[in-house]
């Protein structure tokens, strides 16, 4: 049995923190309800490609009217069996529309109601609009990143904010309060601020800046860039290599690998950086990347090769874990995409993935007790599709 099996999420959300939380519930198990607006307000949402969001693997989806009060009405009927909402309208919208919280809470004491937004539903920064850039901006994690020319925080190569800052955050805290809920039987209501998740990944660095007042640059932590034992390397083919050798006896191992012993003892010798570097840059250009990753991977020096997306989609250690599985799209055909990758969720090799442009309302209308008088009437009135 899946983890989550049984879990019935209402998913408010179309893209970015909330809908990646979601995404990572129904790898899990969860019943997944993708809530949209119907389709004479189809330019309210993003809609994003087919096979985003892994394709909408294992979530069913439907349109409601919000802002109807049969529609409202219809959403609450809804709520009422489900165990977790997900919202990530602007901070205030949903108490507007009359599904907040405590609206919810009123026809179901178990619910488990998670609002995402990028600072928080109260203080000064609340109604600030906002992506995944403006959060690790805030967060000090451009500013620690080393920058590029003239000072310049690098852009990151992946959202990492509404990755790790949000949907992380979000599932985290869902589970958390389901949990607590197994034993008092009462919900939660839960702010997920991705501002706040990504200064939780920023910790290391926010946590030594309160207690000893220091304000760390870029490229000053132990793993930020201030030795040489943690940096990437160019190789004679224009390929990269990421080293970490943290430990004494990694750093031993590939000095002695690349036959640089007069560094073994030099680690962490803040005056002998920048020779070390200038050793390590001279011996890496010497071979391809993958010279070196043959010699040194597997030799205990934490070594590995910076990879492109299409090597680490491609990469056969990646596939012998059972991490790309085939996919089936009713519109687009068979597609590849990645299978559940946290521990615990059941990994498939093939895939059926719902029609996005398709509405499931009968189906769970007819499950939540809807008769085919008020479905008809509801459809007549607009409230649903």
């Amino acid at each position: 049995m899946a983890f989550l099996d049984g879990v019935l999420v209402l998913d408010l959300s179309s893209v970015g923190p909330a809908a990646r939380a979601s995404r990572w519930l129904a790898d899990y198990g969860a019943d997944i309800v993708k809530v949209a607006p119907v389709p004479s307000m189809s330019g309210a949402q993003i809609v994003p490609p087919p096979h985003a969001y892994s394709g909408g693997r294992g979530t069913r989806r439907v349109c409601i009217d919000l802002k109807s009060p049969a529609g409202r009405d219809v959403f609450l009927r809804l709520a009422a069996r489900a165990d977790v909402v997900i919202e990530s309208f602007r901070p205030g919208v949903v108490g507007r529309l009359g599904i907040g919280f405590d609206d919810v809470r009123n026809v179901n004491q178990r619910i488990v109601y998670c609002s995402t937004s990028g600072y928080g539903q109260t203080g000064d920064r609340s109604q600030w609009a906002g992506h995944d850039l403006n959060y690790l901006a805030v967060s000090g994690y451009l500013a620690m990143s080393e920058p590029a020319a003239g000072g310049k925080p690098p852009l990151p190569g992946t959202t990492v904010a509404d990755s790790t800052g949000g949907g992380l955050h979000a599932v985290t805290a869902i589970l958390a309060a389901l949990f607590a809920r197994s034993g008092s039987g009462e919900g939660a209501y839960l702010d997920v601020a991705v501002v706040e998740g990504m200064l939780a990944v920023m910790a290391l660095q926010v946590d030594d800046f309160l207690a000893t007042g220091k304000d760390p640059a870029p490229a000053t932590s132990p793993l930020g860039g201030r030795f040489a034992c943690y940096d990437v390397y160019a190789s004679a083919d224009g390929g990269w290599l990421s080293v970490a050798a943290i430990e004494h006896r990694f750093w031993v191992n590939l000095c002695q690998a690349l036959e640089l012993d007069q560094w073994c003892d030099k680690q962490y010798d803040e005056g002998s950086q920048d020779a070390i570097r200038a050793d390590l840059t001279r011996v890496f250009a010497s071979r391809s990347r993958d010279a070196w990753v043959a010699l040194l991977a597997a030799a205990d020096t934490c070594v590995a090769p910076v990879l492109t997306v299409a090597e680490a989609a491609g990469d056969e250690a990646i596939a012998a874990r059972g991490m790309v599985a085939v996919a089936q799209h009713p519109r687009i055909g068979e597609i590849r995409q990645l299978a559940p990758g946290f521990a615990g969720a059941a990994r498939r090799t093939r895939y059926d993935l719902p029609d996005a442009e398709r509405s499931d309302i009968d189906d769970v209308l007819d499950a939540h007790g809807f008769t085919d008088d008020e479905r008809a009437s509801l459809r007549e009135m607009g409230a649903v599709a």
